[in-house]
């Protein structure tokens, strides 16, 4: 279902550091983590043994009137290489191993009816507006804090922080990099992208943002200098790769040894990176600047569908805020900061192999259970070349590390589906080269509201056509709110609505302030309770459309495997 990892990623076997908690004999209802006193952040033991399984795994596709829904398709889709998970079957049934098919986020089972009625909404509104990452004077609270480490937050008791420092300062230019109060370039740069569709979606839950920071030596001239035009340009180079399409270049840029345009000038003026690598075939690309003598060396690789080794995001996940107008927009505060470095680099015959490995493996040991490396301060490993790390908030709202259990739960995602590219979902969505700014900025300069609808990769409108596949604005169906606003009573979808959705996704995307407000709500009784572990969806009352339990290869009630955006 939604986010679900593919099967083939449950068995993953890795020889270090085996979780204990699959021994601990203790089920995911029995406990409880009431405040984050009560948190033990060096935990390593596992709650929930299956914790890379997101909660939309769970979703009850069969209505009922024996109707099939289909939300599955955006995440479990026929891929090509490099991506060879290739897990369209996914649509067509569960298939868990054998503790899998209980249900485990205990949290969607709870209703929170009277503490979310209990919070005011000026209660809310001040708090989301509180920022918790940063302070009056713009300095990182939580880089301060890691900086002089808490114990309780020292994994191996060195000492010191061994994990990602945050350096972003969200300070963004008219062309979205971000620079520290100085005014001197952090390397991160902002993403403008089309929501993933479901969870992702502002109206489901929360406001988010995406930075991307590539390896300095991608920063830097041939001189070792660093050039931000020089960057400019590699970042165009790694979105023609992964998206395998022509960029246009916002800046013209004088090669220097690199035909970027294939016009067989390397020497000339280029204003678009075109794409045509075919390696097989002696067409290949280059990085420029000190990019391109690393790639030469064989220290940096380049190659369709993959990110160079170095490459680093940045996503926080945060509440969804209103301006004056009840517009949607940002909160200062953030519930989560996530973080992903791509730390190795496999090529495409390597990916082969190991995902060939895995087939085998869930044939000959179809319970066995994905058994996953890391601490709070590490991170985890996809087993793909990149680690995920995160923070989230503590019960008074400052940020604090993940858990291992709680980073655990990012690794079904990235790296264990059909429609990423590289592990990463939200890079190969970035608007085009004809966006503003060239889909460089960040949702504080620009929102959605005007942002015309994606479109397939066959021509479609993508977010109608979830809505016409799913009948619904979420996995769960149980978005009243889009139900109500894009389906008549009988469950057709609104030509009307879909026609201004074409024009302008925040009509879809967008939810209204009384939902924003129970949604923040919702998200913040969880915080509270500090327990993360047993699921973070933001529901006020337990969602009907869900499974508990699920029987083995229970089928989906889909019967045609549909292609992904």
């Amino acid at each position: 279902m939604r986010n679900t990892p593919s099967i083939r990623f449950f068995y993953l076997s890795i020889l270090t550091m085996v979780l204990t908690a699959c021994n601990n004999g203790g089920s995911s209802d029995s406990v409880n983590q009431a405040n984050s006193a009560e948190v033990d952040l060096t935990s390593q033991v596992l709650v929930n043994k299956t914790a890379y399984i997101p909660s939309q795994c769970y979703t009850r596709t069969i209505d009922a009137q024996g109707q099939a829904h289909n939300p599955c398709y955006t995440c479990h889709v026929p891929s090509g290489e490099p991506n060879y998970i290739n897990d369209g079957d996914l649509q067509l049934g569960y298939t868990f191993a054998e503790y899998a098919k209980t249900n485990h986020w205990s949290n969607l089972f709870e209703d929170r009816s009277d503490r979310v009625a209990a919070i005011s909404d000026a209660e809310i509104l001040d708090y989301l507006r509180h920022n918790n990452y940063q302070d009056e004077q713009g300095r990182l609270i939580l880089t301060q804090k890691l900086q002089q480490l808490p114990a309780e937050w020292d994994f191996n008791a060195n000492g010191q922080w061994d994990g990602y420092l945050p350096d972003a300062y969200f300070r963004f230019d008219a062309q979205g990099f971000d620079t520290d109060p100085d005014g001197n370039p952090t390397g991160w740069r902002a993403l403008a992208y089309a929501p993933f569709p479901g969870t992702f979606w502002p109206t489901n839950g929360s406001t988010d943002d995406v930075l991307i920071r590539l390896p300095q030596v991608l920063r830097q001239d041939a001189n070792e200098v660093y050039d931000g035009l020089v960057y400019q340009v590699n970042l165009a180079i790694v979105e023609a790769m992964i998206k395998r399409q022509d960029v246009t270049l916002a800046q013209a840029y004088q090669e220097q040894g690199v035909d970027l345009d294939k016009d067989g000038n390397a020497f000339g003026i280029a204003r678009v990176v075109r794409y045509d690598w075919a390696p097989n075939e002696g067409r290949n690309m280059s990085y420029v600047g000190m990019g391109a003598s690393a790639q030469q060396a064989g220290t940096l690789h380049l190659a369709a569908g993959l990110f160079p080794e170095g490459t680093e995001f940045l996503h926080s996940v945060r509440y969804i805020d209103l301006d004056e107008a009840d517009e949607i927009q940002l909160a200062p505060r953030m519930k989560e900061l996530r973080y992903a470095r791509k730390t190795g680099w496999m090529t495409y015959s390597q990916i082969q192999d190991f995902m060939l490995n895995e087939i085998k493996e869930k044939d000959d040991f179809p319970d066995r259970l994905k058994e996953v490396i890391g601490n709070l301060e590490y991170g985890v490993s996809n087993r793909l070349g990149w680690r995920y790390q995160g923070f989230i908030e503590d019960a008074d709202g400052a940020l604090r590390p993940q858990t291992h259990e709680e980073n655990v739960f990012c690794v079904g995602c990235h790296g264990g589906i059909g429609a990423t590219a590289d592990s990463i979902f939200s890079f190969p969505r970035k608007f085009a080269s004809d966006a503003y700014q060239a889909g460089w900025y960040h949702w504080s300069q620009k929102g959605l509201r005007g942002q015309p609808e994606p479109l397939r990769s066959d021509g479609r409108y993508e977010y109608s056509y979830y809505l016409a596949q799913n009948h619904a604005g979420d996995e769960f169906r149980a978005n009243q709110e889009v139900m109500s606003r894009f389906f008549d009573v009988n469950g057709n979808l609104s030509a009307a609505q879909t026609e201004q959705l074409h024009s302008d996704m925040a009509h879809l995307l967008y939810p209204s302030r009384e939902r924003a407000l129970i949604l923040n709500k919702a998200y913040r009784v969880i915080v509270m309770d500090q327990d993360f572990i047993h699921g973070r969806d933001a529901s006020v009352t337990p969602p009907v459309n869900v499974h508990a339990q699920v029987e083995e290869d229970q089928p989906t009630g889909i019967v045609e495997i549909v292609t992904g955006p």
